[in-house]
């Protein structure tokens, strides 16, 4: 009863505040939520970690945010876990978040990150829902993160950048003259999404650690000490209420 009549009370906290178009989240804190609830296997946190996305993207389109980014591992992640813990995650990827946005006609899936270093089944699975979700008219846009590096992203696409440039029979010389901002942007993993203006890492890490380097030069950045899978709805709704009043007084 109090959660409830705390979370309508900061709904109506929002109305008239600036509130994000996008909003990416860093999903941490799986294995260390299991150790402290108990579990022998912490590989269970990943499977309440995925489970629970579900929620959040709930949350977000109740609270009419058309755009929203997931990390969900990096490429350093799958090069230290062990494997199967790896195998692990990879499976409750197609089986859990490709599955559900299968069925959430709310969102079309992109997919960001080094596709070549997941499992070939993961890796098919996630651009299978990307198909089936692309023409999904009025749907906001969901954004995986996988094998996802934010300096790799920027690598890759001046890579793409040159690339294109020799395909154009343009020079180096010529290449580095005319550089801008929009032919990085452009040459991005998912690039025409607006960039994030709030990005949420959970578990009490104080860090970036490589998430959209590129995209939040401008964010604001939400700190919380939560583990994912214990992220409620109010904390969602606290972020959104500090964001908008930090635009807000920014703007007066």
């Amino acid at each position: 009863m109090l959660y409830s009549l705390y979370t309508r009370r900061l709904r109506r906290q929002l109305v008239g505040l600036p509130k994000p178009q996008h909003v990416a989240i860093a999903m941490d804190g799986n294995r260390r939520w299991a150790k402290r609830a108990g579990y022998d296997d912490v590989r269970i946190g990943h499977r309440f970690g995925a489970e629970h996305l579900e929620l959040f993207l709930q949350w977000c389109a109740d609270a009419g945010i058309p755009c929203v980014t997931a990390w969900v591992a990096s490429p350093s992640n799958l090069r230290k876990r062990d494997a199967d813990q790896v195998d692990y995650l990879m499976n409750l990827t197609e089986t859990v978040l490709a599955e559900h946005v299968r069925r959430d006609n709310r969102w079309r899936l992109h997919v960001a990150g080094q596709l070549d270093l997941l499992p070939d089944s993961t890796a098919r699975a996630l651009k299978e829902a990307v198909e089936e979700t692309r023409d999904r008219p009025d749907a906001g846009d969901l954004t995986i993160a996988i094998a996802y590096s934010g300096r790799l992203e920027v690598l890759d696409a001046v890579r793409s950048v040159l690339d294109e440039a020799a395909a154009d029979g343009r020079s180096i010389e010529e290449v580095a003259d005319a550089l801008s901002e929009d032919d990085i942007s452009r040459h991005l993993y998912v690039p025409g999404l607006p960039d994030p203006e709030l990005v949420i890492r959970t578990s009490g890490e104080l860090r970036m650690s490589d998430f959209l380097l590129w995209q939040a030069t401008g964010s604001e950045i939400e700190f919380c000490d939560l583990y994912w899978p214990a992220f409620r709805e109010v904390d969602l709704l606290r972020a959104l209420r500090t964001y908008g009043r930090r635009r807000l007084e920014r703007s007066s």
